[in-house]
């Protein structure tokens, strides 16, 4: 009498388990490369509408570190920098974002510099 065993070992190899992992993985890695280009700043509160329109962005932290486009200038450096990144725009326009505990006087330097070169200066700040 010769009794047949139930448990066949199959020589196929399910690729939906590998396709899942796979999958996953992709998602991870979309959602944690797609952060936004730009450095952590607390921007004063305030209401109003944004404006997307942008030629540089100048960002000021709180050690009262400059970036031109995420890019750390001097400070005495900046004014040659902005002229040199807007030298060829229609409309040159620089997007200001300066954290809170900034003082006044770094953003406004900013500004003159802006004034002095005829270019047109939007604080950034975070929706109230």
């Amino acid at each position: 009498m010769k009794l047949k065993g139930r448990n066949k070992v199959s020589p196929e190899f399910s690729m939906s388990s590998m396709t899942d992992i796979v999958f996953l993985l992709l998602v991870f890695f979309m959602i944690t490369s797609n952060a936004p280009n730009a450095l952590d700043l607390l921007l004063p509160k305030a209401k109003g509408k944004s404006t997307n329109t942008q030629n540089v962005s100048v960002s000021i932290n709180r050690n009262l570190e400059f970036f031109v486009d995420n890019n750390k200038v001097k400070e005495e450096f900046l004014e040659t920098e902005l002229k040199r990144r807007l030298k060829d725009v229609e409309k040159p326009t620089i997007i200001l974002r300066a954290e809170e505990s900034v003082p006044i006087n770094n953003a406004v330097r900013v500004m003159d510099i802006a004034n002095q070169n005829k270019y047109k200066v939007i604080l950034a700040v975070r929706p109230n």
